[in-house]
This record gives C-alpha cells, structure tokens and sequence, in this order.
C-alpha cells in the first residue's frame, strides 16, 4: 500500500466557527482589559493609554514627532497628539526641536515620565503574574507565539499599505 500523505486544508480564522457573541466578548475583554489598566495605575496619574504612550516613547531608539509614534501605536496622530499633550502639562514629556521638520517636534520622555513608567511597569508585574496563575508554561508560551504571529502579520500589512 502506497504512502499517503494527509491533506491539511490551510483556514483563515475566519474559517473558524466563531459565533457572533464570540466576537461581542472578545471586545468586551479588550475593554476589560483596558479598565484593569486603568485601575492598575490610577494611582500614578495615568491611564492605559498614557502608559501605552509613554512605552512608545521610551522602546523608540530616539526621540519621534507624534506622528511616527502614533504610527508604532496604530493609533491616529490626532488622538496621540491629545494624550502626548496632556502628558506635556504632567511634566510627563518635553519637546525638542526637529533638525528635520520645523513644524514636528519631537517628543523626549522626562525624568518624570520615566519614572512613571518604572512605577507603572512594577504595579503590573505583580498584577500579570496573579493574572497568569494556574496557566501552564506550554499555554504561556502558545500565546505568546499566537501574539507575536499576529503583530508580525500587522506590522507587515502596515509596511504594505505605505509602499502601496
């Protein structure tokens, strides 16, 4: 009897049965998640997404105009511009002058903002390991790869769409 190969049929998740509800939840944890940010660093005077801004700032190799962080956000300029200028009256950031642009400062994070961003980071340390007791490694693991997969795949769509 001659091998035989299995077919595997390559699906999209859409393919998945995913009932509209599903869908409905998934936005719900997304929100629940974020109110969970919130919470977590109230007490340092921010929110999600000041904290997510601030990440931005501090991961970029140099300081950015506030388009190109709302470019690696995947937000809108305006909205990103709106919480970089609240963080500005916190003393959380500072503009420096753009040798490139005369109109597009750049954003620098404050030693004020960096330690905001160091508190923040310690509150959530705690606060994902709570949220990951009882997962195992191997789950730990297969999210993160999902993840990564996924942001690779919308990094890529995102470099498409300036070339095209």
């Amino acid at each position: 009897m001659p091998f035989e190969r299995e077919l595997v049929e390559q699906r999209s998740l859409f393919d998945l049965p995913m009932p509209h509800h599903d869908l409905q939840s998934c936005q719900l944890d997304r929100l629940k998640l974020l109110t969970a940010g919130d919470r977590l660093v109230a007490p340092l005077g921010l929110t999600s997404a000041r904290w997510q801004v601030l990440g931005a700032i501090i991961t970029a190799e140099r300081p950015q105009p506030v388009a190109w962080l709302a470019r690696d956000l995947g937000g809108n300029r305006q909205n990103v511009q709106r919480i970089i200028n609240d963080l500005h009256k916190e003393g959380l950031v500072s503009f420096e002058v753009n040798p490139h642009h005369r109109r597009a400062q750049l954003v620098v994070l404050t030693d004020k903002g960096k330690r905001g961003f160091e508190a923040a980071t310690e509150l959530q340390a705690p606060w994902v390991n709570g949220l990951s007791d009882g997962l195992s490694v191997k789950e730990i693991e297969t999210v993160r790869r999902v993840v990564t997969a996924l942001r690779k795949k919308l990094a890529d769509k995102d470099e498409a769409g300036e070339r095209g």
